[in-house]
């Protein structure tokens, strides 16, 4: 019995020599190295985000071109959505490896509970998987039904339903410079939209269907945002193996989970709706072969997990709404590689793609300018109370 007792008291006394890292700093230190990895874990997902929607629009437009899209068939213009719907969820295993790989807090102890918690996350995760292959679905068809730049104006709209959303859901408070950011990101998407290879000839446009599919995708994915920020803060965070801390490995988990449930979905849809034996058909319609086309499969599913992954890190970090502004930001960026990498007839980096280019560094700014005040505030809030602690 007196040897447990004394390891355990030489381990008390190591801890008291050799402290922790955080329990060495200052407060005043210790939040400003809190608020640096913060803005590099917002940097980090903003990138991914970026790069990951004009990865899509890249693959995407290659995929259609390849695939004859733009040939008059009405029988073939809108086949094949499931498959993109399953595209979009389905590279989800890359990210499990990753999970194991980031490291997590220290659990903590004090939480409660814990079986009440896991069952509301299923629940979550179950809900958020369907909502997700429902947009993903809506998405992929309402592109193809009329000209892509109306599908962007219509799209335009989600940013603000999550307004809305955030604001009945997530109670989240706006500023002067929030609705400025969303006004001006709107206005970027209105000029900045690019040129899309999947676009049917004039004889089968259908204004009127991809209106409500648009619009109806839109709501979907405003309130699966919302309820990716609320699982964060109610939920997640709260459970024993993170700790009440925010990390990116939180983010790894809602992916693979959410991403599950919807690959789920969209392969029902597949093979409930018979579109699974048109595979073989489409893999030889592609001009430059199998090959590629199982190629441009794979790069389209991942390009997808690196933008899912860039904007549920923006929800953990910031919210929702940056979430969406940042995504929508990235139309005269998709313009440009659309631009450079396809001879579109009579499609060029105009003007006005310029412009919108210019308004996604206003509307981007005018975001930051709040979250750089929030951060002083925290920081002008920390020195009152080691003043007043001094007095």
């Amino acid at each position: 019995m007196e040897m447990p007792e004394a390891s355990k008291h030489n381990e008390e006394s190591e801890h008291v020599q050799n402290p922790e890292p955080d329990q060495i700093l200052s407060p005043r230190r210790l939040l400003q190295l809190n608020q640096k990895k913060w803005w590099i874990s917002v940097s980090l997902c903003i990138f991914l985000v970026l790069l990951g929607d004009s990865l899509v629009m890249l693959l995407l437009s290659f995929f259609y071109v390849q695939d004859k899209r733009d040939d008059y068939n009405q029988d073939l213009q809108y086949k094949g959505t499931w498959m993109q719907a399953l595209i979009q969820n389905a590279a989800f295993p890359i990210l499990i490896p990753l999970f194991f790989i980031f490291p997590s807090p220290k659990p903590n102890q004090e939480t409660n509970s814990a079986r009440v918690l896991s069952l509301r996350l299923l629940l979550l995760y179950f809900s958020l998987g369907v909502l997700v292959a429902a947009h993903s679905k809506l998405f992929a068809l309402g592109k193809l039904y009329s000209s892509y730049a109306l599908f962007t104006l219509i799209s335009v709209t989600q940013l603000i339903f999550i307004a809305i959303f955030t604001a009945i859901i997530n109670r989240f408070k706006f500023t002067r410079w929030i609705i400025i950011s969303i006004i001006l990101t709107i206005v970027v998407v209105v000029f900045g939209n690019p040129q899309f290879a999947g676009e049917p000839d004039e004889n089968e446009y259908s204004y009127h269907i991809q209106a409500w599919l648009t619009f109806a995708a839109s709501v979907a994915f405003a309130l699966s945002l919302c309820l990716v920020q609320l699982g964060f803060e109610k939920l997640l965070v709260k459970t024993k193996r993170y700790g009440n801390k925010k990390v990116f490995r939180m983010v790894l988990e809602m992916q693979i989970c959410v991403s599950f449930v919807a690959s789920l979905v969209c392969l029902i849809g597949l093979f409930a709706s018979g579109e699974y034996k048109e595979l073989k058909g489409d893999s030889k319609r592609f001009k430059k072969g199998e090959t590629y086309y199982v190629l441009s499969l794979v790069g389209l599913a991942l390009s997808w997990q690196v933008w899912s992954v860039g904007i549920i890190g923006l929800v953990l970090y910031v919210s929702g709404v940056f979430g969406d502004v940042v995504h929508m930001c990235a139309t005269p960026l998709m313009a440009l590689v659309v631009v450079l990498a396809f001879d579109f007839m009579d499609d060029e980096f105009s003007w006005p793609r310029i412009g919108a280019l210019l308004g996604t560094v206003l509307a981007l700014g005018s975001y930051f300018y709040t979250l750089h005040k929030r951060n002083n505030k925290k920081m002008v809030e920390l020195n009152q109370s080691e003043n007043n602690v001094e007095v």
